[in-house]
């Protein structure tokens, strides 16, 4: 926030976006680190400066002047002139503005013992940030149980699982057709195949090992694209509960026949992705303010009136 407030001490009106790659500059922001995105696709950077921007405005240090531009005002150039270290959470509650924002009470109203209340220590990151990073938590948590369990389970219910999974990210074909297909090739490379559209005009055959913690190596690689051929077909599907050595990833990606190598890491983030062996339990919705129907807040406070 501090350095929010400092590239607009001039006191001149500012436009939002040039501010943004002002400060991105300021920071020497890599390409990689300007381009970042929070999982609901809004680019991390920018969201943070509108948070900062959103803060600074409630404590009364910045002010909107038209839409996507902002100043400086007395206090917060008053602010300044105290050459503070930082601007944090901690510094911003000096002004009873701000702390009606961001407790949701009055002056002089009685702590309910809120969780904005308790929090004495700056933050880190944007409210938003927060419910990012919590949700990756938990989605992280829950693909590793689901790994877990996948392993534990008989080698056929894992070959079940793969097509079903397929079928889930819109492959062709009934799960019923596929099912029929699972064991029934009477070649060893191969476990299933599956129809790459609703026609069947191509196929497409899986080998699917759940394996605890050895990686698969080439000779397995080599042996599928052996059956590939022997079927004469140019795509197959390689899938395992553990992850493949080097030479195997080399091996595949060097082949003229495609094969699609999908570790137990990447199977489930996919299982998760598509909604194979998981249920919703709670859904949060995150509002932004719509600009055509309110044309006087900008940048990160819609984000944040939203969100408070």
């Amino acid at each position: 926030m501090l350095p929010l407030l400092t590239a607009v001490a001039d006191a001149e009106e500012h436009k939002t976006r040039e501010v943004i790659g002002k400060l991105a500059a300021e920071f020497q922001l890599t390409e990689a680190e300007r381009t970042e995105l929070l999982p609901s696709g809004n680019n991390v950077f920018e969201n943070r400066v509108g948070w900062a921007r959103t803060y600074l405005k409630k404590a009364g240090l910045l002010q909107n002047t038209r839409w996507g531009y902002f100043q400086i005002t007395e206090q917060g150039k008053a602010a300044l002139a105290k050459s503070p270290a930082t601007i944090d959470l901690k510094f911003l509650k000096q002004y009873p503005e701000f702390v009606e924002y961001y407790t949701g009470k009055k002056p002089g109203e009685e702590s309910q013992g809120t969780q904005s209340d308790a929090k004495e220590t700056p933050e880190k990151e944007t409210p938003e940030e927060l419910l990012a990073s919590g949700y990756v938590t938990l989605r992280k948590q829950l693909e590793f149980e689901l790994l877990s369990r996948v392993k534990a389970a008989p080698p056929e219910f894992f070959e079940r699982l793969v097509v079903r999974l397929l079928i889930a990210m819109g492959y062709g074909g009934s799960l019923a057709d596929a099912g029929r297909a699972i064991g029934k090739s009477g070649d060893g490379g191969i476990d299933g195949v599956i129809k790459e559209d609703k026609l069947g005009l191509e196929l497409l055959y899986i080998q699917a090992k759940r394996w605890d913690n050895a990686s698969v190596g080439r000779p397995e690689i080599q042996k599928f694209v052996g059956a590939l051929h022997g079927r004469r077909s140019r795509k197959g599907i390689f899938l395992t509960t553990s992850t493949f050595t080097k030479d195997a990833r080399e091996y595949a990606e060097g082949l003229e026949t495609k094969v699609i190598l999908i570790d137990g890491v990447q199977l489930a983030e996919l299982m998760f992705e598509y909604g194979v062996g998981v249920q919703t339990e709670s859904t949060y919705v995150v509002k932004r303010m719509d600009s055509d129907f309110i044309e006087d807040e900008g940048g990160g406070d819609t984000a944040a009136a939203a969100a408070k």
